[in-house]
């Protein structure tokens, strides 16, 4: 049951942060100049949300499998769920790890190569996104539960009756 539960909570919390990043955008003038912030234009950013969107839609894909199998999971079964809930926890802290790099940049800069912050222009834009990284980085601590639990659930672990 807490199985299923951490996997729901993973899936809602990764779908929340896409919805956010997505929808997140935001216009400003500089010296008359027009600059738009949006996820889309920094490929961080797009690999994070599809790194979430793989979490969101692989993890109501396993619950499902997990409903129908619940009666009879194999051996196997259970060895197969401890691989995808950590390759879906290290696709989770890959893509938070990409887009906290560049939201640091964003917001501090990098001197050393000429980048200026841009936070100090876009606020709503970088809040925003410090949202959505938190709702992913909440996903990945349910999966990383699901990772730690799963050995206590699967029997790959014992040694053979006889």
């Amino acid at each position: 049951m807490a199985q299923d539960i951490l996997r729901i909570l993973a899936a809602l919390l990764s779908a929340a942060s896409i919805a956010v990043m997505v929808t997140n955008t935001q216009t400003v003038f500089i010296f008359t100049l027009r600059f738009e912030a949006h996820f889309y234009y920094q490929p961080t950013l797009k690999f994070f949300v599809a790194a979430n969107g793989v979490v969101a839609a692989l993890s109501l894909l396993t619950l499902i499998l997990n409903l129908l199998l619940k009666r009879q999971p194999s051996r196997g079964y259970h060895f197969f769920l401890f691989l995808h809930d950590l390759a879906m926890t290290v696709l989770l802290i890959a893509g938070c790890a990409a887009a906290t790099a560049i939201g640091y940049v964003g917001q501090f800069g990098e001197e050393h190569v000429g980048w200026q912050p841009i936070c100090d222009h876009v606020h709503k834009f970088c809040r925003t996104n410090l949202v959505s990284l938190l709702l992913s980085y909440f996903s990945f601590f349910a999966y990383f539960a699901l990772t730690l639990l799963s050995p206590f659930k699967c029997p790959f672990s014992s040694s053979p009756k006889n």
